[in-house]
């Protein structure tokens, strides 16, 4: 048994608000988070209830219910969903934060990060190779690269990364940045899947995503899909690493069997269905990491505190301005 995780005997309902849904993009299977959770029920005895929802509405619902939630825990696809209720979580403790280095756990300590997600620029492996690219995102603003982006505007990652690039560059060339995307004419995407769909059929040259959506579409058509994930040179926000992650409610009445579920998503077998079925990056070092991926220590990662990507309107209001949203 993984000594991270101390279990306790007798029956207990966890209530979880986590932001898988039916929809294909989501990154987590809900049949198959449904079986890991029911391994955590198998162990330990206790019951959990979850309510499926996007991060952003999720959110949302619990600042309305406030101290009146029924949820014990949110499990969030990225920090700035859990800043956005921090005022509604409680301090984790010491065995779970430490179970997870430094930078992926909130400064404040009323969140963890459960497992790791680089920021990368998909390319297409037919026209380019990583030696074309350039070592910053920050370049993809000349003119050279007109007609060549594309992005999804209105994904809430890219979101997390502009924020953090408020947060690193500042918000003047934050804008510039913007601003120089959308003067290049950037072909938009709903959503990350058809950007990198775009980016293996040639209909772009290299496109602004997660890193592990690339990994689903070689899995289902082979190592010949012709994309592939450029991590930046530079460290700057380009190759950010964010965080899904996941805070226990200052309004839990199970607070003991709530810390053992995030104990049990942070232990090696929890972290190992991350790597396996996910692509993620296991944040716990006992867990074994995905061999398709590069170790998350090589990855030139900007100094980008998570705790601060709570800003998400200020990003959207910036987006809206220079012409990135209607």
């Amino acid at each position: 048994m993984n000594p991270l995780v101390d279990w306790v005997v007798g029956m207990t309902q966890l209530e979880l608000s986590s932001f898988p849904t039916s929809d294909p993009e989501d990154l987590y299977n809900v049949s198959e988070l449904k079986a890991l959770i029911e391994d955590f029920s198998e162990l330990t005895g206790i019951e959990v209830q979850v309510n499926y929802a996007k991060t952003g509405p999720r959110a949302a619902t619990l600042l309305e219910e406030g101290d009146k939630t029924p949820a014990d825990i949110f499990f969030a696809q990225d920090p700035g969903g859990l800043g956005a209720v921090d005022a509604l979580l409680t301090e984790l403790p010491d065995d779970v934060l430490n179970a997870v280095p430094e930078w992926a756990r909130d400064p404040e300590s009323r969140w963890v990060g459960t497992s790791g997600r680089a920021r990368v620029i998909v390319y297409n492996t037919d026209e380019l190779t990583e030696a074309d690219l350039p070592d910053s995102i920050e370049d993809f603003v000349k003119p050279e690269w007109k007609g060549r982006i594309g992005w999804p505007p209105t994904n809430s990652s890219l979101h997390a990364m502009i924020t953090g690039m408020r947060q690193e560059w500042g918000e003047d060339r934050t804008r510039a940045w913007l601003e120089g995307i959308v003067a290049n004419e950037p072909k938009v995407y709903e959503k990350n899947t058809p950007t990198v769909k775009a980016a293996g059929a040639g209909e772009i040259s290299v496109g602004f995503v997660n890193h592990y959506y690339l990994h689903r579409f070689i899995a289902e058509e082979g190592e010949s899909f012709a994309a592939r994930n450029y991590y930046t040179r530079a460290a700057d926000p380009g190759s950010v690493v964010l965080v899904a992650g996941a805070g226990m409610l200052d309004a839990s009445d199970n607070k003991d069997a709530a810390a053992q579920f995030i104990k049990f998503l942070l232990s090696a077998s929890g972290q190992q269905f991350f790597a396996a079925k996910t692509y993620e990056f296991p944040l716990n070092d006992n867990a074994k990491p995905n061999n398709l991926l590069p170790a998350i220590g090589d990855i030139t990662k900007p100094s980008i505190d998570l705790g601060d990507l709570t800003d998400l309107q200020g990003t959207q209001d910036l987006l809206r301005e220079v012409g990135a949203l209607p």
